[in-house]
């Protein structure tokens, strides 16, 4: 059981005294930024899933759409 409290009151310790926290202008722009990031990436991936292909069930088959569905259209063709 003493290590434990130990523990705890080590980790108590570095989080309050050792630990540089960020200012709150500082936390807001970092937090921004991933947003900014991540809508950013999401976007890149919408579009390379648009582009290269879209699988769609509508009537009695799957139907391909994009730039990989004309590459299986040309293929199939053969």
């Amino acid at each position: 059981m003493a290590s434990i409290k130990t523990t705890f009151q080590e980790s108590y310790d570095e989080m309050v005294h050792k630990v540089t926290w960020p200012s709150w202008k500082q936390l807001q722009s970092s937090s921004i930024l991933v947003l900014v990031a991540s809508v950013i990436i999401a976007l890149i991936i919408f579009l390379m899933d648009y582009i290269f292909g879209i699988q769609e069930a509508s009537g009695p088959g799957f139907q391909w759409k994009g730039m990989l569905g004309f590459i299986y259209q040309m293929i199939s063709g053969l």
